[in-house]
């Protein structure tokens, strides 16, 4: 384990499961994402080009960014699987921009893509939020650390 990976074994952070409309929807499970400016607002999610999300997020015109309840079962889903068979697995509608939306999320938001980069072997998406939903009293959400024992659906 080098420096740096013991440095980031010790973080824990939010993981979100993104979304993106196409042909079929497409989903997985983020652990690198977060808010990189406030006004205006804006959310960059990198996504794994080892992914199968990644070229349906790629050709997309927003995505769907969900945190998730405590227990693992999204998390399951869409970290654990690969491929197209995750959304017979859950509950889901489509939202604004035809984004699947996952009814079990406890928040989520819809953003617009506005530009991307390719870092290192993830892809990020910078993304104007478009809709939010919050209901009052939201419960907490699921972090890195809670999912350590999924067994990703692909190679990272």
């Amino acid at each position: 384990m080098s420096d740096f990976d013991a440095f980031a074994a010790l973080l824990d952070y939010p993981v979100y499961v993104v979304t993106a409309a196409g042909r079929e929807p497409a989903g997985c499970l983020v652990g690198f994402a977060g808010q990189c400016s406030i006004r205006p607002s804006r959310f960059v999610v990198w996504i794994s080009r080892a992914n199968h999300t990644h070229a349906a997020a790629l050709r997309a015109d927003a995505l769907a960014v969900h945190l998730l309840p405590r227990d693992h079962r999204l998390a399951e889903v869409f970290g654990g699987l690969s491929g197209t068979g995750k959304f017979p697995l859950v509950e889901w509608y489509h939202g604004p921009f035809g984004a699947p939306i996952l009814a079990a999320a406890p928040a989520w938001f819809v953003g617009r893509v506005l530009d991307l980069a390719e870092w290192g072997d993830h892809t990020g998406l910078l993304l104007a939020p478009v809709a939010v939903h919050v209901p009052p009293g939201a419960a907490p959400l699921l972090c890195y650390r809670d999912v350590a024992d999924v067994e990703p659906g692909q190679p990272a």
